[in-house]
């Protein structure tokens, strides 16, 4: 089993900066693929961003050029960077942890962006 614990939501103005963290533990050897999706109301969950154990990664289009991925192996953590928030970002977003053997998802934190 992996654990996720997710932090540094909360509420920014539009144009504005935020930065994800998504911490794991537990069988972290399990992992090969982290990633942040997201869900706002009435939505279905989308992708946001993944990033393989070597550093693969790829982006939704809708947030290329303005959220970075990247991961700490050494710290079992994975950080979305956003930037130029706009209020369309606004949702709950989730860190996922991906393996053979794992499908784990952290508990949510919720970016609103105000216009």
């Amino acid at each position: 089993q992996v654990q996720l614990v997710e932090s540094g939501g909360g509420l920014v103005q539009a144009g504005g900066s935020l930065r994800l963290s998504c911490a794991a533990s537990g069988s972290i050897f399990s992992i090969n693929t982290m990633g942040w999706y997201r869900q706002a109301p009435g939505k279905q969950r989308e992708l946001v961003a993944i990033i393989t154990k070597g550093g693969t990664t790829n982006y939704a289009d809708s947030v290329k050029g303005r959220f970075t991925i990247s991961r700490d192996n050494a710290k079992n953590t994975v950080y979305l960077q956003m930037n130029s928030l706009k209020p369309e970002d606004t949702s709950v977003y989730y860190c996922n942890a991906l393996g053979p053997l794992t499908n784990s998802w952290g508990q949510g934190t919720q970016v609103t962006v105000s216009s």
